[in-house]
C-alpha cells in the first residue's frame, strides 16, 4: 500500500524526529501531527537540569512561548500540519481512524504512536488518572503536590520555590536528584525521600556513592524509610514511610517515575499485557509503529521500556523508516545513553546500567572529582561514565564498546 496519509500522535522529540526521519526516507505526502501540548517540542531535560538553576524569570502567558527560549529547539521542518493543544482519544485500527476530543476524527494511510508518558502521582486522583486515556498531560492531585514534566510543570516549580519554602522531594532516581539539587541551590530546605541509595537503581552503588556524599555536602537531607504516602495536613505538606517516620514542608515534588499514555489505546487491539510492544523496526503492524517513552521495545536484555531522551530519539529514527520500509528498513541496535547534572556534578553514561561494583577502568581528570570509569558486563558489552570529564558523546559510546582502544587517537595514514 502506497502511503499517503501519515499521522502523528505526539508532539514531543519522538514525533518530531519521527516526522523528521519520514522526510528524509522520502515521504512527501500529507503529515499531520497531534500534539496535547500547545507548545512546539522543546527540551525536557533542560527543565530539571537548567530552569531552577537559572536567574532569569521565566513566565508562560496566553499563547505566549517568551519563557521558554532557554528550552525549545529549532524550528520543526518537515511542513507538517500541526494540531497542537489537541488530544488523541481513541483509535479505529480496521478503519485507520485517530479519534479527537471534541469528536474530530482522522483518517491515515500509516500511524506513528509518540504519545509520551506522564508522572506518576502519590496523591488523590493519581489513581484516577487518564480514566479514559487522552493521550496528553494530565493535570490533578493537590496543589502541595508537583511533578516535573512540562515546561508548567517547571516553571510552576521555579515560582514556588523562588520564596525558599522547604521542600521533600520523592524518589531518588535521576530527575528527583536533579529537583532536588535545583531546590537546594536556591535555598530551600530540602529532604529527598529514597527507597534505597539515592541513583543507585540507575547508575549503580559506586556512582550513586559519589552523587549522595556530593549531595550530602551541599546540604541535602536523605531520609529512607520505605514507601511513602501523602497526609492532608492543614496549609504544608505531610508525608508518612512505611517505617512509620512522618516529615513535614510547604512543598512536596514528587518524582516516581512515569506511566505511558496509552489509555487512548484501548480497545485497539495493539496492547499486550497493558504494554505497546514494537519489533526491532519500532512496528506494531505495517501500517503502525510508535516510539518513545510510550513503547516497549527490544533490547539485548529483552523488551524494555526506556524513557530517556535520546532513547526517544534513537526510536523514532527507525520507527520512521520502518513505516515506510518495512522489512527493508534499518533494525534498532540500542545503546543507552544519558546524562544527568546535580550538587557540582556532571555526568554522562553510555551502555546499559547500573554498574555492578566498582570500575574496571579508572582515568582521572583535570580537575575535582572528574574521572573516566568503564565497566565490563557478563554479557559482553561494556559501561562508560564521564564524571566531570569532558568526552565527546560518540568517543564515550565506542568507549563503552571497546575500551581504552577507543580512547588512542587513530594512528596517521601511511603513505
Amino acid at each position: 500500500m502506497t502511503m499517503r496519509k501519515i499521522v502523528v500522535v505526539g508532539n514531543g522529540i519522538a514525533g518530531l524526529t519521527a516526522c523528521d526521519s519520514l522526510r528524509s526516507a522520502g515521504f512527501d505526502g500529507e503529515l499531520t501531527v497531534v500534539g496535547a501540548e500547545r507548545h512546539q517540542p522543546y527540551s525536557r531535560p533542560a527543565l530539571s537540569k537548567a530552569l531552577l538553576h537559572a536567574v532569569d524569570d521565566n513566565t508562560v502567558g496566553g499563547n505566549s512561548d517568551d519563557g521558554l527560549q532557554p528550552h525549545v529547539l529549532p524550528e520543526p521542518t518537515h511542513e507538517a500540519t500541526e494540531l497542537l493543544g489537541v488530544s488523541a482519544t481513541g483509535l479505529d485500527v480496521e478503519a485507520r481512524l485517530v479519534r479527537l476530543d471534541g469528536g474530530g476524527e482522522l483518517p491515515y494511510d500509516g500511524l506513528v504512536i509518540a504519545s509520551g508518558s506522564r508522572a506518576k502521582r502519590l496523591g488523590a486522583g493519581a489513581q484516577k488518572t487518564q480514566k479514559k486515556g487522552a493521550a496528553g498531560p494530565q493535570r490533578d492531585g493537590s496543589h502541595r503536590e508537583l511533578t516535573l514534566r512540562t515546561i508548567e510543570d517547571a516553571i510552576l516549580l521555579k515560582e514556588r520555590v523562588a520564596s525558599r519554602p522547604s521542600v521533600i522531594v520523592i524518589g531518588g532516581g535521576a530527575l528527583g536528584m536533579e529537583v532536588a539539587s535545583g531546590c537546594v541551590h536556591a535555598g530551600c530546605d530540602v529532604t529527598l525521600v529514597s527507597d534505597g541509595k539515592p541513583l543507585a537503581r540507575q547508575l549503580g552503588d559506586h556512582l550513586a556513592d559519589i552523587f549522595t556524599a556530593a549531595a550530602i555536602r551541599r546540604g541535602l537531607r536523605v531520609v529512607g524509610g520505605g514507601k511513602a504516602r501523602l497526609v492532608d495536613h492543614g496549609a504544608g505538606a505531610k508525608v508518612v514511610l512505611a517505617n512509620g517516620t512522618a516529615l513535614e514542608a510547604d512543598l512536596v515534588v514528587t518524582a516516581i517515575g512515569d506511566a505511558p499514555n496509552i489509555g487512548w489505546l484501548a480497545g485497539s487491539n495493539l496492547l499486550i499485557d497493558g504494554q505497546l510492544r514494537v519489533d526491532s523496526r519500532g512496528r506494531l503492524r505495517p501500517d503502525i509503529v510508535a516510539a518513545g517513552d510510550v513503547a516497549s521495545f527490544p533490547t539485548r536484555r529483552g523488551v524494555e521500556r526506556v524513557p530517556l531522551w535520546t532513547s526517544a530519539i534513537d526510536q523514532a529514527r527507525v520507527a520512521g523508516v520502518g513505516l515506510l520500509k518495512g522489512d527493508a528498513a534499518p533494525e534498532f541496535d540500542f545503546q543507552p545513553y544519558f546524562w544527568t547534572e546535580g550538587f557540582g556534578l556532571s555526568l554522562k553514561s553510555a551502555g546499559f546500567a547500573p554498574a555492578v561494583g566498582p570500575p574496571d577502568y579508572c582515568e582521572p581528570g583535570g580537575g575535582a572529582d572528574s574521572m573516566l570509569l568503564r565497566w565490563d558486563n557478563t554479557d559482553g558489552s561494556g559501561t562508560a561514565a564521564a564524571l566531570n570529564y569532558r568526552i565527546p558523546v560518540p568517543k564515550l559510546r565506542r568507549f563503552a564498546d571497546a575500551g581504552p582502544a577507543a580512547l588512542r587517537a587513530a594512528a596517521p595514514a601511511r603513505t
